[in-house]
């Protein structure tokens, strides 16, 4: 909604506050302003021309010399393009020195060997929307009336004066889609009172009823309507200062009729419409539904098909509108127009929203009419509309409304105590600040026993219960004001869980380890369900599933994840490194719910570091894999409990698997792709890990400990060993560690050979040991009998010491 604040200066006392502050007020007390647009910044040296004579270009068909009295002592010469200029007109200058919107500056120029001094200005080169300037003016200058003065600034004469306020309502909020529920807000919070406007006229001793009968025979979606007869109108442009509002407001003028309704439109935020009362023919409104099949061409000139449950207002015989939504073009006011029927009507919401949506015509009225407007302005709103046809355009108003109404006009009755507002608020506003308020709000209420008995206004319908009234008084007395408190409980709201926290490192170090997250679908196919999955359970199956590839919950990250590797991959990126973390499903749990748990899972091929000045390339490869969870594992502090061993699974490389253990208990897999996996996903050499996150997470770990640098140097002694080809490093290190003492600090393989000074079937590992006593220097002795020591145990398991 746009607020004109030169508009809403007719209904409250705003002088004295600057635009931004009001707007802050406004925003501090619930209703957001999006924007503050001074409709006259930048803008000067604007001012009303004259033209005295307009004669074609010589050099050019299409531009006009003209002479324009701009208030000066001699006329300036101006070139105009403008289609529509012409002698006698007056119109509006930008004279040399003046600057339009977007930080145009107007000079002295010449044009085809002509001077110019100035432009002559449409109303889109002034800053105005296209969609808001009449279609008279829609291509050409813009043409001012003939009482305007020539020299005397144009920028008041355009409604430029002005600020205007642009608010972001919520759904609960249409009061505010009005003026005057905008005047109701602001005189709430500058604590001001609001003028309403004058909706007094005169009237012809002739009633409406003589000329116009009302039927309505669908009473439950349209309880009241009113219609107001008014003759002898005469159609024309509207006065300058009608149409500058409107368009502040985002509305296009069209005629002084139409506008008029518009305008009431804005200001009372009641829709209203005209018709043409000789083009209904009959003298007779009938308010009915559709007929089965029955159409209708609205003003935007579509022939559009009714249903039944379409509430119409008819003239007895066809359709002249779609109620609250449209009127139609049979019945439209029109330059030959003398006389108007004015329509002011409640509909009910729920009919207006049904048929805007399924005809899909949105409109300012059709907007209105769904939320609910005040169903005691409607008739104010159409006696304001006939004061306003009998003062602009001339018209005699006939005595009287011909009207139906069965509407329930009575207020809301909201009982509230103050200790239920501050028990709400956290706070002790005083009985006496909420009387303040309410009645700055305009709420007529009476307070008896200790409460507020308060009959809500019925321009404010989202004010129904107690709680309405909390929200009232909080907004009003200052969202500011409530203190900030924390609730009671047993520890401190607001702080992540361990789990939550763990979870938080998990990424970061995955991100970290230079992958990037991925979120895919839980939803897969039955036959991909349990691919790659670590734990089997009965699947999971949607009852209605929107395809089969989205029919069963997965049990596990991998297959989608894959998806993705494969539609990157295809889109020319050689070099993915993704991870998931998310639920896979597993069964059904006591409560009859599938039962999820947390993984993590990653997929990483191409190249691991990119070949540079300074080296080769590296591709990803089974260790690199096994370099971040070994990585992840150290930061989680589950370095010592984690465990590799070979893995088998379908889909996987037989060589190059490995199930990851956790206390012993398998908890996860790393491994490459199958060469036949990696050929159906059309991927080179991919290797991917999957982690029961969950189970990693909740184990318990020791503090985190931290000792100081060793001041002693460690002493380190090589191993090189012949074993088997079956035999694995891992259990080789597990001897070493089980048998060394206190002093060994670090065991790693630094090479593994098979080659041809190796017998058939065998395998030399050498493993680097590190040995340190931070309290003292190792000698040589001590150092010789745990490495002998160490390679007996290996030698009493089968291994050879390789010389």
């Amino acid at each position: 909604m746009k607020i004109s604040l030169n508009w809403l200066s007719d209904y409250v006392d705003i002088e004295g506050v600057e635009p931004a502050e009001l707007a802050e007020k406004i925003t501090r007390s619930g209703i957001e302003v999006d924007a503050v647009d001074n409709r006259s910044e930048g803008l000067k040296n604007i001012v009303v021309g004259h033209v005295l004579e307009c004669s074609q270009h010589p050099q050019a068909d299409k531009l006009n010399i003209c002479r324009v009295d701009v208030g000066e002592e001699e006329p300036s010469q101006i070139i105009c393009g403008a289609p529509n200029v012409a002698a006698g007109q007056k119109v509006v200058v930008a004279r040399p020195g003046a600057r339009l919107p977007g930080g145009v500056k107007i000079k002295k120029a010449k044009l085809r060997g002509e001077e110019s001094h100035g432009m002559i200005c449409s109303l889109q080169e002034l800053g105005f929307d296209g969609k808001v300037v009449p279609k008279a003016y829609a291509s050409g200058i813009y043409v001012l009336p003939e009482d305007a003065r020539p020299g005397e600034d144009a920028l008041g004469l355009l409604g430029l004066d002005d600020t205007v306020l642009e608010l972001d309502l919520t759904p609960n909020r249409s009061d505010a889609l009005s003026m005057l529920g905008a005047a109701y807000e602001a005189a709430a919070i500058l604590s001001k009172d609001v003028n309403l406007p004058e909706t007094a006229h005169e009237e012809s001793a002739e009633p409406a009823s003589g000329l116009l009968n009302l039927r309505v025979d669908a009473a439950e979606a349209n309880p009241l309507y009113a219609a107001k007869v008014v003759r002898n109108v005469k159609v024309g442009e509207s006065p300058e200062w009608l149409k500058a509002r409107l368009m502040a407001a985002g509305v296009r003028p069209l005629n002084n009729i139409v506008d008029i309704t518009n305008y009431v439109l804005m200001e009372y935020g009641q829709p209203l419409h005209a018709f043409d009362y000789d083009r209904l023919g009959t003298g007779e409104i009938v308010v009915r539904h559709a007929a089965e099949g029955e159409v209708i061409e609205t003003l935007d000139g579509t022939e559009r098909k009714l249903e039944p449950h379409h509430l119409l207002i008819t003239n007895g015989r066809e359709p002249v509108a779609i109620a609250g939504v449209m009127g139609g073009a049979n019945s439209e006011v029109h330059d030959g127009t003398t006389t108007v029927v004015i329509e002011a009507a409640y509909f009910s919401p729920a009919s207006v929203r049904k048929t805007s949506r399924e005809l899909g015509l949105r409109s300012d009225a059709s907007t209105r009419f769904e939320k609910g407007v005040d169903p005691n302005r409607v008739i104010e709103a159409g006696e304001r509309a006939a004061a306003l046809m009998a003062d602009l355009a001339g018209g005699e108003v006939l005595s009287g409304t011909v009207l139906f109404d069965e509407l329930d006009k009575e207020p809301k009755r909201v009982t509230v105590s103050p200790d239920f507002i501050n028990e709400r608020l956290g706070m002790k506003i005083p009985f006496e600040e909420m009387e303040e308020i309410l009645r700055r709000l305009q709420f007529p209420y009476e307070a008896v026993n200790g409460q507020f008995v308060i009959d809500a206004p019925t321009r404010r319908v989202d004010i129904s219960i107690p709680e309405d009234i909390v929200e009232e008084i909080a907004r009003l007395y200052g969202y500011d004001e409530i203190p900030a408190t924390l609730p009671v409980t047993e520890s401190l709201p607001g702080g992540l869980t361990p789990y939550q926290d763990k979870r938080r490192t998990v990424r970061r170090y995955l991100e970290g380890a230079g992958l990037y997250q991925a979120i895919t679908y839980s939803l897969t196919s039955e036959s991909e369900s349990q691919k790659f999955a670590l734990e089997t359970a009965p699947v999971t199956r949607l009852l209605m599933p929107m395809s089969e590839e989205r029919s069963t919950l997965r049990q596990s990250l991998l297959p989608h994840l894959l998806d993705a590797v494969t539609y990157n991959t295809a889109r020319q990126t050689s070099s993915v490194a993704l991870y998931e973390v998310g639920s896979v499903f597993l069964g059904e749990g006591e409560d009859g719910l599938p039962t999820e748990v947390e993984h993590a899972a990653g997929a990483v091929t191409g190249e691991w570091s990119a070949a540079g000045w300074q080296g080769g390339q590296k591709r990803v490869d089974f260790f690199a894999v096994k370099g971040i969870v070994e990585g992840l594992a150290t930061e989680l502090g589950l370095s010592d409990k984690l465990s590799f061993r070979k893995g088998e699974m379908d889909g996987l490389h037989p060589g190059r698997t490995a199930d990851v253990l956790l206390d012993g208990e398998r908890v996860g897999i790393i491994a490459q792709l199958h060469p036949s996996e990696q050929k159906a996903r059309d991927l080179k050499d991919t290797v991917v890990f999957e982690l029961n996150l969950q189970r990693l997470l909740r184990e318990e770990t020791e503090p985190l400990l931290y000792t100081p640098v060793p001041k002693f140097p460690s002493i380190s002694r090589d191993i090189a060993l012949v074993v088997p080809k079956a035999v694995q490093a891992a259990a080789l290190e597990s001897t070493i560690r089980t048998n060394a003492g206190s002093i060994l600090k670090d065991v790693h393989v630094f090479d593994v050979y098979e080659g041809d000074r190796m017998e058939e079937g065998m395998k030399s590992i050498a493993f680097s040991l590190t040995y340190l006593d931070p309290e003292r220097t190792l000698t040589d002795e001590e150092v010789s009998e745990m490495h002998n020591r160490i390679v007996a145990a290996l030698e009493s398991e089968g291994a050879q010491i390789r010389n």
